[in-house]
């Protein structure tokens, strides 16, 4: 169900801590040397904006509820006019999927207010 329009306000950039978050899930999906290949790619890539369902529909993750306590800690803070992170995603070209190896639950949040929400991603 989707809630009010509320505007969403986006970090210029992404969180110290989002990156050591990436590497460590990636790390449970590549080796060593792919993640690290992997993350200094990403930490270099322009930021650029997919619609929130288009990127929910090429992960192939299932949506998580506002009842997840880490999707009501970024809808509290979307509400309370708080910027979020811009996500970080991966193509793995292999499956033909977009891995969110960032940002996943601030995905979930936006998206509980608008699925057409453009959301700033780095993504190699």
């Amino acid at each position: 169900m989707m809630s009010k329009h509320l505007e969403i306000i986006w970090q210029a950039k992404p969180e110290k801590e989002d990156f050591p978050a990436a590497e460590s899930y990636l790390g449970l999906l590549y080796g060593s040397k792919a993640v690290k290949a992997i993350m200094s790619e990403l930490k270099t890539a322009p930021t650029i904006r997919f619609k929130s369902k288009d990127i929910f529909r090429a992960s192939g993750l299932s949506l998580l509820g506002i009842s997840n306590t880490h999707v009501e800690k970024d809808r509290k803070k979307i509400e309370a006019g708080k910027p979020l992170s811009p996500i970080l995603l991966v193509r793995d070209k292999r499956n033909r999927k977009v891995i969110i190896a960032d940002g996943y639950h601030r995905m979930c949040a936006v998206y509980s207010y608008n699925e057409d929400e453009l959301i700033p991603c780095m993504i190699v």
